[in-house]
């Protein structure tokens, strides 16, 4: 059995949706799990705070450290990684989950949300990553797991979202260059991405109550996760996974359970034909 007893996770975004699920997986294994997001003070249509999470992962059996991290500043992201070390005694995971979003054509998005998803998704990325890595090079099994999709460059996938689809890519772009760089560290660096859309309050935002009903639950993500957490990071890097086929690989059959309403038609997620 496969497990992340003591191991030292840090995951962005980490205060809803599927960064929290990913917390919760870790934290039921044992895991000390660093949550670094901007929430720390609830938010008035957004569930979660970093301190709520905090006490669920002590609850469900691992340690908390609730961490507030805007991952747009260099600075703030490097004090967390110090102060995860500096808590825990090392780090071994780092789970850049932290995304903007806007869905919009180009005249819609505004520089400010162009900004916005560059410096969330692209630079919070690159910048936690090139963070991260000194100190995972002295772990036995250091992963670095970005929550972003496989390189598509159909223009369907560009069309009516250019900036968000950019930003998204850009994160995997990191997955599929820093997994060659870091080969040799040993530094296992993969993408992780639903084949369905996932009930979190931005597809609720984006969708309304009609796409929560046809979509998964996050824990389907955060098991496809801990799976690929798990595994050798020498033997398996520069993946872009989807969670079903990662689950597949597990000897998963039944996905019913992740239904967030049994037996209605799933909505496929972006970027997959």
């Amino acid at each position: 059995m496969r497990t992340l007893e003591n191991r030292v996770v840090f995951i962005t975004g980490g205060s809803r949706g599927i960064g929290r699920a990913i917390a919760l997986r870790c934290a039921r294994d044992g895991a000390r799990v660093a949550i670094a997001a901007k929430t720390s003070e609830p938010h008035p249509k957004l569930e979660g705070t970093i301190h709520t999470v905090a006490a669920e992962i002590d609850a469900a059996g691992g340690r908390a450290l609730p961490l507030q991290v805007d991952v747009r500043s260099e600075e703030q992201i490097q004090a967390a990684m110090e102060k995860t070390v500096e808590t825990f005694g090392g780090l071994d995971i780092l789970v850049n989950n932290a995304s903007a979003i806007s869905l919009t054509p180009t005249l819609e998005t505004e520089m400010k949300k162009f900004d916005l998803m560059f410096s969330v998704n692209v630079r919070g990325t690159y910048a936690c990553s090139r963070a991260a890595i000194p100190y995972l090079k002295k772990s036995a099994n250091p992963h670095i797991l970005t929550l972003s999709p496989p390189l598509n460059l159909s223009p369907k996938w560009f069309k009516n979202h250019v900036a968000y689809t950019m930003s998204k890519y850009g994160m995997s772009m990191c997955t599929l260059g820093m997994a060659e760089e870091l080969r040799r560290d040993g530094i296992a660096v993969n993408s992780l991405w639903p084949r369905t859309a996932i009930a979190t309050a931005a597809i609720e935002m984006l969708l309304s109550f009609a796409g929560l009903e046809a979509s998964r639950t996050p824990e389907i993500m955060a098991d496809a996760a801990h799976a690929i957490l798990t595994r050798p990071s020498r033997e398996y890097t520069g993946h872009f996974a989807l969670d079903e086929e990662v689950l597949a690989e597990e000897g998963v059959t039944d996905f019913d359970k992740y239904a967030n309403k049994p037996g209605t038609p799933l909505l496929p997620d972006f970027f997959l034909d």
